[in-house]
């Protein structure tokens, strides 16, 4: 059962923080940076210092350099090591802030804002709520609890996270369209920053696509009958391609009717046999729950949601796709 979420607890600690450092995590998407920069803008116009910061990769998503409020992006090593409020967003454990971890000891109070069902409620004050689309939609309600309004380079930033964690409102829930008429009534280009966003690659994406889905494996019989489809992303396949790039795959592959469960395997840059995987699934046809890729994903040492999670590990191909099937059909 989804426990109750104390907005006022914080806006409290909002209200009163004599400065502020937002953690966003590694390998930012756009549920993690809009919703640091949403927050960070808040913050500064009220007067509090702040500073916004994600440890990896060392430079901005090029598709996320049009958010409005990157000025208040600092590198990892000038953040600062003693905070009176940190506030970890989009992140649902204290590893995915990466080498900023450390940074966590240095706040006299660590709050977190997240919607991942796998958080590990790893802040002094954990606002967590799984139902939620979003990070964006949740600093959004935390935002009008506070009684702050969402102004136009506000609501890009959420509208941001919103849209890309829904996948362009496939995955909307109650709530999320109305807080997208919200955002887009602001005067926002809902259009403009979806195409940015999700629908405008350099051309090696053509290539490096032909390569990677050439390598796609199906085995239906797999989780336990519901079936999966995989992929290997390797390194000499990423060059000249950006890490969005590379995240847009598994939309792609999650396509495959024959396989309810979808993984790409990401070979790490510079660490051989170290990989990133994603997981996604959805439904059944009938509409009955489908494959909880989340369970799937902490049992190998990561999270995420039922039907949107990951995790790192090592080894070599054919052991990482053992490893997965085992576990998928536990």
């Amino acid at each position: 059962m989804t426990e109750p979420v104390d907005l006022a607890r914080a806006v409290s600690i909002l209200d009163t923080a004599r400065s502020v450092t937002v953690l966003c995590h590694i390998q930012p998407d756009a549920d993690t940076i809009g919703s640091g920069l949403a927050l960070g803008q808040v913050l500064r116009r009220r007067g509090v210092p702040v500073q916004v910061c994600f440890a990896e990769p060392a430079e901005l998503p090029v598709s996320m350099r049009s958010l409005p409020g990157t000025e208040l992006l600092v590198p990892p090593d000038q953040v600062r090591t003693e905070v009176d409020v940190l506030v970890a967003v989009d992140c649902g454990s204290a590893d995915r802030l990466g080498a900023l971890k450390d940074r966590l000891d240095g706040a006299r109070i660590t709050m977190v804002l997240d919607h991942h069902r796998s958080n590990t409620r790893f802040g002094e004050v954990n606002i967590v709520d799984d139902t939620a689309e979003s990070t964006a939609g949740m600093v959004a309600r935390v935002l009008d609890a506070w009684g702050e309004i969402i102004d136009r380079p506000v609501a890009h930033c959420l509208y941001a996270g919103l849209v890309t964690d829904t996948g362009s409102f496939k995955w909307a829930r109650p709530g999320s369209h109305a807080l997208a008429e919200r955002l887009l009534a602001t005067g926002i280009d809902g259009a403009g920053i979806t195409r940015t966003l999700m629908d405008t690659h350099p051309f090696a994406w053509l290539p490096m696509l032909s390569r990677v889905l050439a390598s796609a494996e199906l085995d239906a019989e797999a989780a336990a009958g519901a079936g999966l489809v995989y992929v290997f992303v390797r390194r000499e396949d990423t060059a000249g391609v950006r890490s969005e790039e590379v995240e847009s795959i598994v939309d792609l592959v999650r396509t495959t009717s024959e396989a309810q469960v979808a993984a790409v395997f990401k070979e790490a840059r510079g660490r051989t046999d170290q990989w990133t995987v994603s997981l996604r699934s959805h439904d059944c046809a009938d509409g009955s729950p489908g494959v909880d890729v989340a369970r799937v994903a902490i049992a190998l040492g990561g999270g995420g949601h039922r039907y949107a999670a990951g995790y790192s590990t090592a080894g070599s191909p054919a052991q990482l796709v053992e490893t997965l099937k085992a576990e998928l059909n536990r």
